[in-house]
């Protein structure tokens, strides 16, 4: 409510005070789904140790896919759809993780490695799609300050790697997994101005979405030869996003289209913009059900198509920061079950 008074200065009489009521601000709608499985819980208890989730799809049996997920405090794990932890790699304190299939080149897995915070480093993989087993390939030097997120990105037929440092230092690394040992070469570093972790790249449009956790999210060019501007894409306004912004994934579309998820890790939702706009599409919580609900979401990740009738459409996976009795694990949800909450086309 405000309160202003009119004061006629020509003849200096106060005619009076006017209230006029406000209208509050509206509120943004946030839908629930439901989970319909979860991995099993990591080994690390009574810590924050689950982070950060990567699913690779089995084109020709969509139900053997695989997601592997990092204990920050202890390796990776790889699990099957049904929540079975299928093998795990001593890797230390790895945050993030993503990955690519690579064709006849593997598929290549890449964890960001923090385990000396002032000299980041990229620790890669090999995933063996039929053993579920990681393979080490080594590890290459990013540069100095703590490594925390990574995203993996491919233009023409070369692979990079975007490894984010805790200040906000966005380190461009072209890998070379070729030979017996991997190689890496620094092409570009870009910079936030504050902690940033969560990045997903878009190859179709060469765009890069990085969250800065309390600020929100910003778009890059993707290309090694590309601007080094930031471009605001979302705020962390406490409505569609609320602080800390956190994990990015993208559900990817046709040609351009599809939605960015974002982790709003302050009010445990996921808020949804579409990639062709940029335009705010809905939110969603995962609320409580036959598999739990799920809190202080740090990484997410999603792959759209069919992974047999459990998943239709696609796969949402997302981490849960509060599993009790339980140590933190990873919530499954279809793709499907979230566009029809929020409407999406």
């Amino acid at each position: 409510m405000r309160t202003h008074c009119i004061a006629l200065l020509a003849t200096s009489i106060l005619m009076g005070c006017a209230t006029i009521e406000t209208a509050a601000p509206v509120p943004v709608v946030t839908a629930s789904v439901q989970a319909r499985g979860e991995t099993a819980a990591v080994e690390t208890l009574n810590a924050d140790a689950a982070d950060d989730p990567a699913i690779w799809r089995n084109p020709r049996n969509p139900a053997a896919s695989l997601i592997v997920a990092t204990d920050k405090r202890a390796g990776l794990h790889v699990y099957g759809l049904d929540g079975a932890d299928r093998s795990f790699v001593a890797a230390g304190r790895v945050n993030n993780v993503d990955l690519k299939d690579m064709g006849r080149g593997g598929i290549i897995v890449a964890a960001s490695d923090r385990g000396d915070k002032t000299a980041a480093m990229l620790a890669l993989y090999r995933l063996d799609p039929k053993t579920a087993v990681l393979t080490p390939l080594g590890k290459l030097p990013v540069g100095v300050g703590e490594a925390y997120g990574t995203c993996l990105y491919r233009e023409a037929g070369a692979l990079y790697a975007f490894n984010v440092l805790k200040d906000g230092t966005i380190v461009q690394l072209a890998v070379d997994v070729s030979g017996a040992k991997p190689a890496g070469r620094v092409v570009r570093t870009l910079k936030l101005a504050t902690q940033s972790e969560g990045c997903v790249a878009d190859e179709r449009t060469h765009r890069l979405y990085v969250a800065e956790e309390d600020v929100g999210v910003w778009r890059f060019d993707a290309r090694a030869s590309g601007s080094t501007q930031a471009h605001k894409m979302a705020d962390a306004d406490g409505k569609a996003i609320v602080a800390d912004t956190e994990g990015l994934t993208l559900a990817a579309e046709g040609r351009d289209g599809g939605y960015l998820l974002v982790s709003s890790q302050g009010d445990n939702a996921y808020a949804v913009y579409s990639l062709r706009d940029e335009r705010f599409a809905g939110r969603f919580r995962i609320a409580a059900g036959a598999f739990g609900s799920t809190e202080e979401t740090d990484g997410v990740d999603i792959a759209v198509g069919n992974f047999g009738p459990a998943y239709p459409g696609g796969l949402f996976v997302a981490q849960d920061g509060q599993n009790a009795p339980r140590a933190q694990n990873f919530k499954l949800v279809a793709w499907r079950d979230i566009k029809r909450a929020l409407r999406l086309k």
